[in-house]
């Protein structure tokens, strides 16, 4: 290939991806799908920190823990407490009608969803080893799935929104 056709083919694809850049952003900041993604975040938070709360119930009269039930009980003594004020939060997200764009508020999410699976695989491993390595893969099986049926919904195949971006009522 020559450097005509080279800079012809880097000039597309940067168009492209400030395309798909534009795209993301006005969908980000469509406030129907930031109030979709509040109500599935409640969901989600609830559900974990239900679950959590659940599992280590047993755990606390127990003198003795093994390692997998060590892991399992100090996983979700990170994540419930975050699991909680993020699901507080989300109130307030849901009262103002946007999501908060705070850096740690992201990284409170990472943590209390990873430390949320990490505890759930190690009480499915303090059952069984098998049941654990299931859930490990099944989770991110799970994960897949979502991402494809999420995908498939809502992006064409050149990722651009099926969905015209929906005004914010007039005050």
């Amino acid at each position: 290939m020559d450097d005509q056709t080279q800079q012809s083919h880097r000039r597309e694809a940067e168009a492209e991806a400030e395309r798909i850049q534009q795209e993301v952003e006005q969908a980000t900041s469509d406030p129907a799908a930031q109030e979709e993604w509040i109500r599935q975040s409640n969901l989600i938070y609830g559900g974990l920190g239900a679950a959590g709360l659940v599992v280590v119930q047993p755990f606390l009269s127990t003198s003795s823990l093994d390692l997998a039930a060590t892991v399992c009980v100090i996983a979700f003594a990170v994540s419930i407490p975050l699991l909680a004020a993020l699901l507080v939060l989300n109130r307030q997200e849901a009262y103002r009608q946007r999501v908060t764009k705070s850096r740690l508020v992201a990284v409170a999410k990472a943590v209390a969803q990873g430390t949320a699976f990490v505890g759930l695989t190690a009480a499915f491993w303090h059952i069984s080893m098998a049941a654990g390595i299931v859930f490990l893969l099944v989770g991110f099986v799970a994960v897949g799935v979502h991402s494809s049926g999420y995908i498939h919904l809502e992006y064409d195949g050149k990722f651009r929104s099926r969905f015209p971006r929906r005004k914010p009522p007039a005050a």
